[in-house]
């Protein structure tokens, strides 16, 4: 039976596997993130994250025979620049008081590794998120609870940020950082049925 495994250390993506009733293990991929970034230099969202979700899936793939892997990654586009996690709270800050009223979109790269065949399935994602008009204390606030800072683009859609996004246009499993809809498809695309993978 072939095994589904999701390269990646994101609760978020393991609570949204869980939740779409998926049989699945976790393994982090253990990547430097920053140097494949500096040495590869995308210059959109998508060749970003879909670098990184292909990186991380690529990772992990020799530990695991007939098995697919899935590996995942998101950033925001915002005013011309793509945004990553803010590590910092004053960079989240800065930030949040950058996108309040505003809208960004937001990409997650997707990539299925059959390792049994060694077929690749790839997709990038993107929904445009439409950000609250928050004030500098509530700002405040919710960057001092930490949640932003590990997150790309500061945010989370699942979490106590939800509140401070207004709406959305697009699909919400990518704003979480892994759509199901895509899933899926690569899955099928790679010659196996979805729904084997529920629990």
């Amino acid at each position: 039976m072939t095994k589904l495994i999701l390269a990646s250390t994101s609760p978020a993506r393991k609570k949204l596997m869980l939740e779409a009733g998926l049989d699945f293990e976790i393994t982090s991929p253990g990547l430097d993130e920053d140097a494949l970034v500096f040495e590869m230099n995308p210059s959109t969202p998508k060749d970003l994250t879909q670098l990184l979700a292909t990186a991380k899936a690529r990772a992990v793939i020799k530990d695991h025979p007939e098995s697919l892997v899935i590996g995942c990654d998101s950033a925001l586009w915002f005013d011309g620049e793509i945004l990553g996690k803010p590590l910092e709270s004053a960079v989240a800050i800065a930030r949040w008081k950058r996108m309040r009223g505003q809208s960004g979109e937001l990409f997650s790269g997707h990539c299925v590794i059959d390792t049994k065949t060694n077929q690749v399935s790839q997709r990038v994602t993107s929904t445009k998120v439409f950000f609250a008009e928050l004030t500098d204390q509530q700002i405040e606030r919710y960057v001092r609870t930490n949640e932003p800072l590990q997150v790309a683009g500061a945010f989370t859609i699942d979490g106590m940020g939800g509140a401070f996004i207004e709406r959305i246009e697009g699909d919400y499993h990518t704003v979480v950082g892994l759509s199901l809809v895509a899933l899926r498809k690569m899955i099928e695309e790679l010659g196996h049925n979805y729904q084997d993978f529920w629990r």
